[in-house]
């Protein structure tokens, strides 16, 4: 029998905050600039560092001592959240930096706001990359060389991005987009970008771990650390690669630490270091040292979002569409915009929570959906952005100087229902 040899096993942890808008009326629009909760994204912000951040970043930090370079991890942090930290736990920030200069860390590159703009706003989303990779190289003194769209959004198109930003790979999710006979547990190259490898994500245990970890209803339940290692040695021994990419947030705040989150994560990684069977390695490590096992041809766009795995989170329905149209309608006057406060609320409001809270689907996935709004309804979600989004054009607006006649949206709101009134406007 032919030796197994020593898979790979990438840890990949996604960090991300948006910014809450606080309830804006009609009435507010020109008059009324800022649009944010500060209350509530201070207390986000301090609630989710305290359950979850800073206990795992301290959990890696002993097992990094504990075990030097046989233990790496993997970290992409959006430009949201990162400002958040600055603002309201800067230790936060400080203990980043810590991980990030064991060595045993690497830091992604993904879009600053987290947003949608590289579905057809491809200037935007680069200045987004940019932006993003200044902020990394301020804080930490990184330079990322592997990529993460929103979400883990990817098409053959989207390797675009990638190829103009010298990064030479990206994650993505790796369910359903994958040919007959192919395993998400290799590596690949772009067909478009020979030069690209891509990384697919795990979906079943990876969610296993997000998600079902704490379900009593599940038939694993409870998961174990020798449960999860018994999963990871029924693979095929000729699996180059396993890659668990998995919300941060997931450790201590979805998966409370009474759950034993915790302890299964320290038992899990320091069984698997001890048994020799696997070695932890960086998204990037992974990507230098594994032969790809072919191209993979993605022509439609997939992500790791509900269990569509396309765009139909944020954009599956047509107020979705509506307020993602509108906010893109000032993408070119933007490019020209020197303004720090209107570049600021540019990109907080490009952030993909936005157009998740709308999403009006009618199946589990809503569940997940409403968890994660702070609104009553997807309805109440679109009118409160999309007032404030009005406001931001006609400052915009203001700041260009456009006063042509053209279509602005204003939404009124009151108890009991939503009236969508359209006005032409000279600005």
């Amino acid at each position: 029998m032919k030796a197994r040899h020593k898979q790979k096993l990438c840890l990949f942890f996604h960090v991300h905050q948006p910014y809450r808008l606080k309830t804006y009326r009609f009435f507010n629009i020109g008059v009324d600039h800022d649009y944010y909760d500060e209350v509530r994204n201070r207390h986000m912000i301090k609630r989710v560092v305290h359950n979850s951040y800073l206990p795992a970043n301290d959990l890696l930090m002993y097992l990094i001592r504990t075990f030097g370079d046989a233990f790496r991890v993997t970290f992409g942090i959006s430009g949201m959240a990162l400002e958040q930290f600055e603002m309201y736990t800067p230790w936060m920030i400080d203990s980043f930096r810590k991980l990030f200069e064991t060595g045993n860390v690497e830091f992604v590159s993904e879009p600053y706001s987290f947003s949608l703009a590289m579905l057809g706003h491809a200037e935007e989303y680069a200045r987004q990359l940019e932006q993003h990779q200044q902020k990394l190289l301020q804080l930490f003194g990184c330079k990322p060389k592997a990529l993460m769209h929103t979400n883990m959004i990817y098409s053959n198109d989207l390797a675009y991005f990638a190829h103009q930003a010298s990064l030479q790979t990206i994650v993505t999710e790796g369910s359903k987009h994958i040919p007959y006979g192919l395993s998400a547990n290799k590596t690949y190259t772009c067909c478009k970008f020979p030069g690209i490898r891509l990384l697919l994500r795990n979906s079943q245990l990876s969610d296993d771990i997000c998600y079902n970890f704490s379900e009593k209803e599940w038939c694993e339940w409870p998961l174990t650390a020798e449960k999860f290692s018994s999963w990871l040695n029924a693979l095929d021994y000729t699996e180059d690669v396993v890659n668990l990419f998995l919300d941060y947030a997931a450790l201590g705040e979805y998966q409370h630490t009474k759950t034993g989150i915790f302890d299964f994560f320290e038992a899990f990684i320091s069984e698997t270091i001890r048994d020799h069977k696997r070695l932890f390695s960086t998204v990037s490590e992974v990507s230098e040292t594994i032969k790809p096992a072919g191209a993979l041809d993605i022509n439609d766009v997939v992500s790791w979002a509900d269990r569509e795995k396309d765009l139909s989170a944020w954009l599956g329905n047509d107020i979705q569409q509506d307020a993602y149209n509108c906010l893109y309608s000032i993408a070119e006057a933007m490019r020209q915009c020197k303004d720090e406060a209107l570049l600021r609320d540019w990109n907080r409001l490009q952030t993909c929570d936005h157009f998740y809270y709308m999403s009006t689907k009618n199946t589990s996935d809503y569940n997940s959906h409403q968890y994660f709004s702070p609104y009553s309804s997807p309805y109440e979600a679109f009118v409160n952005y999309m007032n404030i989004l009005t406001d931001f054009i006609i400052r915009v607006d203001n700041y260009t100087g456009r006063l042509s006649e053209q279509r602005i949206p204003l939404f009124l709101h009151d108890d009991h229902e939503v009236s969508l009134a359209y006005r032409l406007a000279t600005i």
